[in-house]
């Protein structure tokens, strides 16, 4: 069983760069991407302002601007090496500046919280020229004003006389007035744990995906629990009463359900139990209300059961009848079996071949789709967050879409392909559980 998962661990790479390359190469390909995006809104804008001069001239962009626009959304470069970049296998431009020979400037290194504020932790950055290379020195850190024991004030650049060689900045090229164009390279991608920043928001991607990560797990894992809690008795009960009027009934509530898409449900529900025409038992939308910090414990958790309760019915309602009509046929089938007829004619009682034999091997199918049903959860469902207006990721994801918000979007995408493919490791790892026998090599 160990080498088998490490296998599966092994195998879950080139998976990975495969999905994720696949995806890279269509956002590259396909026409309207933020540079063109980019280009338009600034034509349009200088278009009503009048603008000219360097930027625009006859309505259009200058080359330069365009330039300097490919370099900033990173197209500057063949489109192998903008993968490797942001995997964090290939250095990318961390930073960019223009400057003259001798003159300093400040570059921030990081940023520390304390007392609830945040501090820039800087260093000038000095050019100078030695024969026909120009070198890059560095000095201490500091910061505008000592906060701390730990970070002294930085002193003025005249008064520095240590200066350390920074290497990592390179001379990219030189300008006609003679300033100089220089970069700071660095490993810095998903695998360093870096997923860019948001064309839109302007904030990292991981940060943007985290604040709303628990909002779209936690509606999950409830529809999630409450779909097995609810389909697996409910799927033994009409194999056990099949062709009995229970049966068809349930199978018809069950087939509506499945019509009926997850998102739909929820307008109606909304126009029905929130909106007050009819009746006003549930809010409207959101995930908390927002006195929900005022209120008291028990307060709080009412709170939070409103505002659950219409969302995760929108989530369970598509599993539901999959769920149930998989359990219900997978049982049949298992009931029809000879092992089952055995059972029987030994004189075993039905409650016990029922569920210590079926059942139990009729879970196997249920276990073969976990890993893509925890996906679902998971990731979210941007119609019913839209409609629900909860700000998870599945919305986020959405917005990326409609904004052309590459780096959000494909920050969603490794989570999502993270989710798959463990689930799916868990799946094969719940078939040991449910039948010792299935041994995996």
């Amino acid at each position: 069983m160990f080498k088998y998962i490490l296998k599966r661990l092994l195998l879950m790479l080139p998976t990975f760069f495969g999905a994720t390359f696949l995806v890279f190469a269509i956002l590259n390909l396909v026409p309207g991407g933020p540079l063109e995006r980019a280009i338009m809104q600034l034509e349009a804008r200088a278009t009503e302002g009048g603008g000219g001069g360097q930027v625009v001239q006859k309505n259009k962009l200058t080359p330069e601007v365009i330039e300097q626009l490919r370099r900033q959304y990173g197209l500057d470069k063949p489109f192998l090496t903008r993968y490797l970049i942001w995997l964090g296998f290939y250095p990318r431009e961390v930073k960019s500046e223009i400057k003259p020979l001798g003159e300093c400037f400040r570059e921030d290194l990081r940023y520390v919280k304390q007392d609830g504020r945040t501090y820039a932790i800087q260093r000038w950055v000095k050019l100078q020229k030695e024969g026909d290379k120009v070198m890059a020195y560095a000095s201490g850190v500091g910061s505008d004003f000592k906060f701390s024991e730990n970070y002294a004030e930085l002193p003025d650049c005249t008064a520095i006389t240590e200066w350390d060689p920074a290497p990592e900045w390179k001379t990219i090229e030189t300008k006609p007035d003679g300033s100089l164009r220089i970069v700071r390279k660095a490993f810095s991608g998903i695998f360093t744990g870096d997923f860019g920043r948001s064309y839109i928001f302007n904030r990292p991607v991981l940060e943007l995906i985290w604040e709303r990560l628990y909002i779209s797990a936690y509606f999950g894992i409830i529809g999630f629990l409450l779909s097995y809690l609810v389909c697996i008795p409910l799927g033994i009960l009409k194999a056990v009463k099949h062709n009995t009027p229970f049966d068809f009934a349930s199978s018809a509530l069950i087939f509506a359900g499945y019509a009926t898409p997850g998102y739909a449900l929820g307008v109606l529900l909304l126009s029905f139990f929130a909106s007050g025409r009819f009746l006003k038992l549930f809010p409207l939308g959101g995930f908390r209300s927002p006195d929900w910090e005022q209120l008291s414990m028990v307060g709080k958790i009412l709170d939070q059961l409103h505002h659950t309760a219409l969302p995760v019915i929108c989530y369970m309602i598509g599993a539901f009848a999959t769920l149930t009509l998989l359990m219900k046929n997978s049982l049949l089938e298992n009931l029809s079996q000879d092992y089952v007829r055995t059972a029987f004619a030994k004189g075993l009682d039905e409650k016990t071949v029922i569920f210590k034999h079926a059942v139990r091997n009729s879970l196997i199918p249920i276990a073969t789709g976990l890993g893509h049903i925890i996906g679902i959860f998971l990731a979210g469902s941007y119609l019913i967050e839209l409609v629900f207006n909860i700000d998870g990721i599945g919305l986020l994801s959405y917005k990326s879409v409609v904004n052309v918000d590459y780096p959000v979007f494909l920050g969603f995408l490794v989570i999502n392909i993270i989710i798959l493919l463990v689930g799916n490791l868990l799946s094969d790892m719940l078939y040991v559980v449910i039948d010792p026998r299935i041994k995996f090599e």
